[in-house]
């Protein structure tokens, strides 16, 4: 056997309470072979040592299954002291001063990633968390529009830029720079150095969380991150219908292949909430929207009821399919598309809005992840 071939065999292993591994968790530090011998060395960030114990024991069991070796170490890392121990080769580096980094990312264009981007970001500056936001779509830049933002960052005397502040929360995005008019015309190269660049030329500081609202697609800007920056997870955008859930399911399943945690699935135009009201009406209604849809009506002639324009269930789907919680479905509203229109989402602007409530739902199950 491998190294690939035992951590194919630990994907078996889903972290307690969870459903995804402990390989896409990015638990297992390292895997070393000598002849019928090996060693696991577990990055296990838990306090509690019930689920650390758990976790080693089931890599042994599932090793020792295999029937391929005659001695199996299982350590965490740090209980590894042994100079002997090879230590797993350098990867993505985390940014210094920030806790959490989380992508918000789609295989398509179109699903709603900068507005449900900024929503998160700003339900989790609600809840007193210090949260960045960093716009990395180089080509079309949406966040100067969503927070309503026409300034320009400062510079530093070292040629650093300073993000700037919007409703407690720092942001940076292409766009401030760029002017969101200009159209980006950029070889691959370019986008690479210039979303290095976002990291390694930004006065963050301190964060708790640093939100990514990344372009669509799998290409150089989700590469450069996934090489260079250690996330903390991914959360996945779709639609319902079946031409977008095709091309999440490539962007989801490139993240995995790179070994960043998939978090969840959002699946955003969940459906048209319509209600109204008629005049002397009371008990059930047909009324023919797109097919007939029996309604009930209350006594005082109000009625609502949802109609799916693009289907139904593409987030349940896909989130089954990754084995990952589907963290909220956000419907079509009018409500939504006029406060991001007007430069303030409505997390901000209208904090008791359903739907703003669905925002902050997701940021305590995202939250709940990391943290275990």
């Amino acid at each position: 056997m491998n190294k690939q071939d035992v951590l194919e065999i630990l994907k078996k292993i889903n972290y307690p309470g969870f459903s995804r591994d402990i390989v896409s968790f990015g638990m297992v530090q390292n895997v070393v072979m000598e002849g019928d011998s090996v060693s696991v060395i577990l990055k296990i960030t838990t306090q509690k040592d019930e689920k650390k114990q758990k976790v080693m024991d089931e890599v042994k069991n599932v090793l020792s299954s295999a029937g391929k070796f005659k001695n199996i170490n299982v350590e965490t890392t740090e209980q590894v002291q042994s100079p002997q121990v090879q230590q797993a080769p350098a990867g993505p580096t985390p940014l210094a001063g920030i806790k959490h980094i989380i992508a918000v990312a789609s295989g398509k264009g179109g699903v709603g990633k900068s507005t449900v981007a900024a929503n998160l970001a700003l339900a989790l500056t609600q809840k007193g968390h210090k949260v960045g936001l960093l716009d990395l779509d180089i080509y079309g830049p949406s966040l100067p529009i969503i927070l309503g933002i026409n300034e320009n960052p400062k510079l530093t005397q070292d040629k650093k830029l300073v993000p700037l502040d919007r409703f407690g929360m720092k942001v940076m995005s292409f766009g401030f720079i760029s002017g969101n008019q200009t159209p980006t015309i950029w070889r691959g190269p370019l986008v690479s150095r210039m979303t290095e660049q976002f990291f390694q030329d930004v006065i963050w500081g301190k964060l708790d969380y640093l939100i990514l609202d990344l372009p669509p697609g799998t290409g150089d800007v989700q590469l450069t991150l996934t090489q260079k920056l250690r996330l903390s997870g991914v959360v996945i955008v779709t639609t319902p219908q079946d031409i977008a859930l095709s091309d999440v399911r490539k962007g989801a399943d490139m993240f995995r292949k790179v070994q960043t945690p998939v978090l969840g699935v959002v699946e955003n135009m969940s459906g048209l909430v319509i209600e109204g009201h008629i005049q002397g009406a009371g008990g059930d209604v047909k009324i023919d929207i797109a097919g007939e849809q029996s309604v009930r009506v209350d006594e005082a002639g109000h009625f609502q009821f949802q109609l799916d324009i693009f289907k139904k269930g593409g987030g349940v789907i896909e989130s089954d399919r990754l084995g990952v919680p589907l963290l909220g479905e956000i419907p079509i509203s009018k409500e939504l598309m006029a406060a991001t229109d007007s430069g303030e989402p409505i997390v901000h602007k209208t904090p008791d809005a359903p739907i703003s409530a669905t925002f902050m739902t997701i940021a305590d199950r995202i939250i709940t992840t990391v943290q275990s």
